[in-house]
């Protein structure tokens, strides 16, 4: 497939990455507003204004271009994930960078955040998108642990009893500020920072609570 015309008029073919960049973005697009089940490669052919055969050039199949784009996917937010909780020195304010990651890959991002919350509870194609949950479970479950892990005074048994704790605990984190990130898109006249801060707050002063003892009595 041909995209520019050189000196003389000769038409000249895409570099090989560029071109599979270009096809990867389109996959994207279609991805993310279709579902897997309802894209099909002519969709992401036409997309990319290729033809199908060039685009199975590239990827033997759908599956394959779907894991090549939940892994880029993976990769990116993964590595900004780790990057904010690095950043931080208390617990809180890693929660809040962890928020405000989320916030800034679903504006700057929007294919990709679609991408995510279409497929991230589906097992039968989001078994690459669980990493993006693995990896959010261990930073939570890492600034849950800092204070602990550096507390010389804590025995093994009762450092291993937090770490249980915080891997229980890390779902609901991440959970939630899905779920928070999804609903202020659907709601943009609700201003982001009010946004981040409920989340950051609903997650905080819920573990609070619960690392002060406090428990609700269920009656069995």
């Amino acid at each position: 497939m041909t995209n520019s015309t050189g000196a003389g008029g000769v038409r000249q073919r895409m570099p090989y990455a560029r071109r599979r960049e270009q096809l990867l973005a389109a996959a994207l697009g279609e991805f993310g507003r279709r579902g897997f089940h309802l894209t099909q490669m002519e969709h992401v052919a036409s997309a990319a204004g290729v033809s199908k055969a060039l685009l199975y050039q590239h990827f033997t199949s759908k599956e394959e271009l779907f894991s090549e784009v939940t892994g880029a996917i993976v990769a990116e937010l993964t590595d900004r994930m780790r990057t904010a909780a690095a950043s931080t020195h208390s617990s809180v304010e890693g929660v809040r960078a962890m928020v405000r990651t989320l916030f800034d890959y679903a504006t700057e991002e929007p294919a990709g955040w679609a991408l995510v919350i279409r497929h991230l509870d589906k097992p039968e194609v989001g078994d690459d998108l669980r990493g993006i949950r693995d990896r959010m479970g261990e930073e939570f479950a890492g600034l849950l642990l800092r204070r602990r892990r550096a507390n010389p005074a804590l025995s093994p048994a009762e450092l291993a009893a937090n770490e249980r704790r915080a891997r229980l605990l890390a779902p609901l984190m991440y959970g939630s500020m899905l779920s928070m990130v999804s609903w202020w898109l659907e709601h943009p006249d609700t201003p982001r920072r009010k946004a981040e801060n409920m989340a950051v707050e609903f997650i905080w002063l819920g573990l609070d609570r619960l690392r002060s003892g406090e428990r609700i009595r269920f009656e069995d």
